[in-house]
């Protein structure tokens, strides 16, 4: 009478083994709240001047936390077209692909893209902490507004994403920030800082990735000028 039992605890176990869980940057950047749900108000629509081009919903969710921070990152394709790293439509298929996202994009000409809407947790910070937030240890999505700037990094900080060749490969141009791009991301901070109280307008509050997950992330990167937006 035993053996069906047997057999079924068997199956279980194979059918639980034979799929291990890998730990990609997409679920890294896809941590699950860490807080208890809350009632959260969410903040105005912007006024800006943007571009609406909206993530699948699977690349969010509903925030669960009141919005306290920003953080910057920046994004291209370089690794797979390095001498057209920012054609939008290759790198807005990346965020699909990876199934992650953030609430802005601005691009080389400063034309801002809204992404996944303020009240929505977007899938850009991940593994992490702050310092002086450590209740926000590895949930720091639910508290925070992402802004994707398309650039590209020092050799140094994109070497463990590309190989040197490809690295070596992309045009002066194509590196750093651009004056458009500042003007923009001033222009939607401080939009962003109206909008929502609970963000300070300093540097514990504007945030880049890597302050935040500096182990493994690299960006906005020692190119990004933090003065050009007011720090």
């Amino acid at each position: 009478m035993f053996k069906p039992i047997y057999l079924l605890i068997s199956i279980c176990l194979l059918i639980g083994c034979s799929k291990p869980i890998v730990q990609t940057e997409r679920h890294l950047d896809q941590i699950p709240p860490i807080t208890e749900p809350m009632v959260v108000v969410p903040p105005e629509p912007s006024s800006l001047d943007m571009r609406e081009w909206l993530l699948p919903k699977k690349n969010s969710r509903v925030r669960g936390a009141p919005i306290t921070h920003v953080m910057l990152h920046f994004t291209n394709n370089a690794l797979r077209d390095p001498q057209n790293p920012y054609d939008i439509e290759e790198v807005y298929a990346l965020f699909e692909e990876y199934e992650v996202s953030a609430h802005y994009m601005i691009d080389r000409d400063g034309e801002i893209y809204l992404m996944v809407p303020e009240e929505r947790a977007a899938f850009h910070a991940g593994i992490g902490h702050l310092l002086n937030y450590q209740e926000y240890k590895s949930g720091l999505n639910d508290y925070s507004i992402g802004i994707e700037l398309m650039a590209v990094g020092t050799r140094e900080e994109m070497l463990s994403i590309m190989p040197a060749d490809v690295y070596d490969s992309i045009s002066p141009a194509d590196i750093g920030y651009t004056d458009a791009q500042y003007a923009s991301l001033k222009e939607l901070l401080d939009d962003i800082l109206k909008r929502n109280p609970l963000i300070k307008n300093d540097r514990e509050h504007i945030i880049g990735h890597d302050e935040y997950a500096p182990v493994r992330k690299s960006d906005p990167g020692d190119l990004f000028d933090w003065s050009r937006i007011g720090y």
